[in-house]
């Protein structure tokens, strides 16, 4: 086991808060003990140091430091090529690196800051000296740290407002009641099939929809019941639709519209009377609604190319008056307005 001594070790920096942590690599404990001694009256700064060059990568990676005193001789490693290693480390690829050299030798300092080293002292140097240079390298080195931080934590910000918005968005375009899509959406989306629709010459269609004798309903057994009824036909109507771009939302009290691009007015009738049959079968009583007694939905039915002579407010208008041939003609029923 490596030689490794450790003063007030914190495994893991402040959040808000970075202490100057020092690392030495240096197989001589007599140097070790004399930097200690230099560092031992700065509550701020931490001192650890390590004897065996082999475990540096380790020990650094898992003490983050904010400055590394490093020997340049040392056995079995070559301090030239623990710098380079230290630079690989994705964790240790910025931490000041000061290294320690027993020689005044231009070519090792010119070497030493080629392969990555941030400064050179001759060991041992005077206290002041290692002060200053420990506090200036590791103060840039805490700067770059607290902007990475406040950069990430400003990413993380935008990251989670996005989301937020996106949820907003979503919610905004949903009818509380029911959980399908509300009139706002069903806004949006029509305007945006009928443009794709005019684009690509395909058809369009529309089924605006009308639950049957509702106050009725209401007033027979109570408002509860009444959402009740009118998230069974949400549901009713969300099961027959068979494709991701068909769109059910409720249009507005108990009226609800059913948006099928790229659908003719075959396809149109058959989920129209598919939802009326559905419904039925459900058998949800309403008594005073005669001749049925169970509630029922009445369905107008409109399909359309769109193009520059039309207009989708006018599909709308179409199906509605679809809608009210239905109800006249004695509710429960489909009313296509191609006939």
């Amino acid at each position: 086991m490596p030689d490794v001594l450790t003063l007030n070790l914190e495994t893991e920096p402040s959040l808000t808060h970075f202490k100057v942590r020092v690392l030495l690599v240096d197989d001589q404990l007599i140097i070790a003990e004399a930097v200690r001694r230099m560092l031992a009256d700065q509550d701020d700064i931490e001192f650890h140091f390590i004897t065996d060059a082999r475990e540096a990568i380790t020990c650094a990676n898992s003490l983050q430091p904010t400055v590394i005193l490093q020997d340049l001789v040392m056995p079995e490693v070559d301090g030239f090529e623990l710098i380079r290693r230290f630079r690989a480390e994705e964790m240790l690829a910025h931490v000041p690196i000061i290294v320690l050299s027993a020689r005044e030798d231009p070519k090792l300092k010119a070497h030493g800051f080629a392969v990555g080293a941030n400064d050179y002292l001759v060991k041992l140097p005077d206290k002041l000296e290692l002060l200053a240079r420990v506090r200036h390298h590791s103060n840039a080195h805490i700067h770059r740290l607290q902007r990475d931080q406040a950069f990430r934590f400003l990413r993380e910000s935008q990251q989670k407002l996005a989301a937020a918005n996106v949820e907003l968005q979503k919610l905004a375009a949903l009818d509380p009641l029911t959980g399908i899509s509300n009139r706002r959406r069903f806004d949006e989306t029509l305007v945006l099939e009928w443009q794709r629709g005019q684009r690509d010459k395909t058809p369009l269609s529309l089924l605006m929809v009308d639950v049957d004798c509702f106050k009725q309903y209401n007033d027979s057994y109570g408002h509860p019941a009444g959402d009740l009824a009118l998230k069974k036909v949400a549901a009713v109507m969300t099961e027959n639709l068979k494709r991701p771009a068909d769109l059910v939302t409720r249009y507005g009290g108990e009226e609800f519209a059913i948006i099928l691009p790229e659908t003719d007015n075959a396809g149109a009738m058959n989920v129209a009377n598919a939802c009326l049959r559905q419904l039925e079968k459900l058998e949800i009583e309403n008594a005073n609604a005669l001749p049925y007694s169970v509630l029922t939905m009445s369905i107008g039915v409109k399909t359309i190319v769109p193009s520059k002579q039309s207009s989708w407010d006018a599909l709308v208008a179409a199906a509605d008056r679809a809608l009210y041939a239905a109800k006249a003609g004695g509710r429960n029923r489909v009313v296509n307005a191609e006939d």
